[in-house]
């Protein structure tokens, strides 16, 4: 099996001790990260070495910044960034081939606070990704989109919708542009495993959020038709978010036959 997961680390210096624990105990073929907030030169390579992973990656001094982890294989890069506005400079995307795989590894813009410039680029970006999946589609690869997508798909995606309702991940626009990308075929893994909702992958920081279990789903897999058929299972490694000095979010997973 090919297990493919994504961690949105949420700083990849302050919790690698976290993130090496995980790689270690999970070991995921392939491993996408997100808001790894760390410039090109910063980025821990040796680390991930040491114990069996290579790495790509595609940082930004404090912010942003994505990367692909393989387990004894190097990712061959195929595009980082999204084409559509050379004015865009923020690392949210990176794209390589691995295990006979397309994976692409993606941070989505927030969003916050809407309505104002951050959603408007949401939206924006939404629609250049929603481009790039067009192409990936139509090389009729086996290809698998993971990450943050900060976009809380359905009501069931969350623990109470009321508290999420004026938060630009629950916005009709948001929605809608996820929509699109299933409707151009793409399969929601964790939705097709999980029809009645209620998995979070997400926990704030604040007002106890981890320990009440308030939370909610925007870290997403999404499967081209020639790798949906090959899906085994998935899920989400909630037991990570309640270590010392976790992420705020989870990661999940998806394993698929080679």
């Amino acid at each position: 099996m090919i297990k493919v997961a994504s961690f949105n680390i949420n700083g990849i210096k302050a919790r690698l001790p976290r993130l090496l624990e995980w790689l270690e105990e999970t070991r995921p073929s392939i491993a996408c990260l997100q808001e790894i907030k760390t410039q090109d030169e910063g980025f821990p390579a040796k680390d991930f070495e040491a114990i069996g992973y290579k790495a790509i990656w595609h940082g930004q001094k404090g912010f942003n910044g994505v990367a692909i982890l393989a387990d004894g294989e190097q990712p061959v890069e195929v595009q980082r960034g999204l084409e559509g506005d050379p004015e865009d400079l923020h690392s949210r995307y990176i794209e390589a081939e691995v295990f006979g795989l397309r994976v692409a590894g993606i941070y989505l813009p927030n969003g916050n606070p809407q309505p104002g410039p951050k959603f408007d680029y949401k939206l924006r970006w939404m629609e250049r990704l929603r481009a790039r999946m067009a192409a990936i589609s139509a090389e009729e690869v086996p290809a698998i989109v993971t990450g943050d997508f900060n976009v809380i798909p359905e009501d069931q995606d969350v623990w109470a919708p009321s508290a999420m309702a004026a938060d630009a991940l629950m916005q009709p626009q948001s929605r809608d542009a996820y929509a699109r990308l299933l409707g151009d075929g793409w399969t929601d893994a964790i939705a097709l495993h999980n029809p009645r909702g209620g998995v979070w992958t997400y926990w704030d920081y604040q007002a106890g959020a981890w320990q009440r279990d308030h939370g909610f789903r925007i870290d997403h897999a999404l499967l081209s038709p020639e790798l949906a058929d090959r899906l085994v299972d998935c899920g989400v490694d909630k037991a990570h978010r309640g270590r010392e000095k976790a992420s705020d979010h989870a990661p999940i997973w998806v394993t698929v036959r080679p």
